[in-house]
């Protein structure tokens, strides 16, 4: 006898696991069906949590080399990468055994086998030996993630052509690396390589970095990158990758038809992400698509077959781990009959290079697009106490409210934790906050999250510190 539950989600990354785990603790008899053989999905196993170790390592590294700069004498440093990789996947595992941990505590009942549609409550787990089995739900969600795209005819081989995943396994530092895409990935790889010696070149399509980020962060993002060493080329089409034994040579045309090749030892194809609905049957229940592949759903995360949900990369918004773990809990609350629901204009989205960068709300852009009139304040870290102290004073915090209301519409952060400072910005937006609410709330001295006051303080034209 197949077994029954309530509700069932197919997918164990950010989004998927934390939606089984909000239905059980809902008091639904709940399963979690993953087919990578650990949870956590792209994020914790190939994505966020190894980026971001290799990130801090590749830091410490960098910095230890430079500490005689500040009066610190050591001895010869030496890379040891094999050290840093076993250090990065430490970090994977205590994680995704943690989730399973997780899992096990609130009832959730775990299969490891690809899940797919056999009927609109039937799904079939086949796991790594090819044993079928069956389970039934009542409510079912889609939570299986995306997967890196390429470009047309290039595959990757994850060894000289590599994909975000392949990136993060490389077994030693490329003399030289081409990224392909000037997006949050790339830039945080080629950065991760860079510091610990490759020669790092980014060849993009557009006339500017980071698409979609507000236009003065890019480029002053896009300096602070050539300043560190990697080098850029703008408004380059890539015609073609070939592979030359143990190297790569990238074709590229430039916006006034000149050819270039790049020659390389490992290229980084990093051009976006495509949701992974492959496999999972979806034709034969009759769920329907969007015309980019994504599983159309409405406000509350329903397809149009009415006991089918999906939430996280495989349906339309940005991808990122805490978007799918919002939905998570909210369309598991609202399969439990609550209001579960999900602000998107208070989605941060960070860049875990050095210095980071940090964005949630409005750009000026779309501001200017949708006519809405806004003042602007901005403030240097060069002016802020702590990173002057410490020496880490590049960028600056950017916070752009109504010019009626005074209510903060975004807010744009380079500089040193960025990704930490973004948090309190977005916990103003989402209780309505104005400038003046965060500038006249104090904050401790000396702290980078001064920067955010005075830029706030700014935006009326009163910063004290500038």
């Amino acid at each position: 006898m197949a077994d029954k539950f309530q509700a069932v989600v197919i997918g164990g990354g950010p989004g998927g696991y934390v939606c089984a785990i909000r239905l059980a603790q809902l008091g639904m008899k709940t399963a979690c069906i993953e087919s990578r053989g650990s949870l956590g999905g792209t994020c914790l196993n190939v994505g966020c949590i190894p980026s971001k170790s290799l990130l801090n390592l590749s830091e410490e590294f960098h910095k230890v080399k430079n500490l005689s700069n500040k009066g610190i004498e050591v001895g010869e440093v030496k890379l040891n990468l094999n050290k840093m990789m076993k250090s990065k996947e430490k970090a994977v595992t205590v994680l995704t055994k943690g989730v399973e941990f997780l899992l096990k505590k609130n009832d959730v009942t775990y299969f490891k086998g690809i899940g797919s549609f056999k009927s609109r409550n039937e799904i079939s787990i086949k796991d790594v030996n090819k044993n079928e089995i069956s389970i039934f739900a009542e409510k079912i969600i889609i939570a299986t993630g995306s997967i890196p795209t390429s470009l047309p005819g290039i595959d990757f081989d994850e060894k000289i052509i590599v994909s975000s995943t392949g990136v993060l396994k490389l077994d030693k530092v490329p003399k030289k690396m081409v990224v392909v895409g000037g997006g949050y990935i790339g830039l945080e790889m080629g950065s991760v390589w860079s510091r610990l010696g490759a020669e790092v070149h980014v060849v993009e399509f557009l006339d500017h970095i980071t698409p979609g980020m507000d236009k003065e962060i890019s480029n002053e993002f896009m300096k602070i990158l050539k300043k560190q060493g990697i080098k850029f080329h703008m408004q380059h089409k890539v015609d073609q990758i070939t592979k030359k034994n143990s190297s790569a040579v990238i074709s590229t045309t430039d916006k006034d038809g000149n050819k270039k090749d790049f020659d390389c030892e490992v290229v980084l194809v990093s051009v976006g992400r495509k949701p992974n609905t492959e496999g999972l049957n979806l034709e034969k229940i009759g769920l329907n698509l969007d015309d980019k592949n994504r599983i159309s759903t409405d406000k509350n995360f329903k397809t149009n077959l009415n006991n089918i949900y999906a939430i996280g990369d495989v349906i339309s918004g940005p991808m990122l781990a805490h978007k799918a773990e919002d939905e998570g809990i909210a369309v598991a609350e609202n399969i439990a009959g609550q209001s579960g629901h999900v602000n998107y204009d208070t989605i941060p989205g960070v860049i875990y290079t050095t210095p980071e960068v940090a964005s949630i709300g409005k750009t000026e852009e779309q501001l200017n697009d949708l006519n809405i009139k806004y003042k602007i304040g901005k403030f240097s870290f060069m002016a802020n106490s702590r990173a002057k102290a410490i020496d880490d004073t590049e960028g600056f915090v950017k916070i752009l409210a109504d010019e009626k209301t005074d209510k903060v519409l975004g807010a744009h952060l380079i500089g040193p934790h960025a990704g930490e400072l973004i948090a309190e910005i977005g916990i103003a937006m989402e209780f309505g906050a104005s400038s003046e609410d965060i500038a006249r709330t104090c904050h401790a001295h000396p702290t980078f999250s001064e920067a955010v006051k005075e830029a706030a303080l700014s935006v009326d034209k009163r910063a004290i510190h500038s």
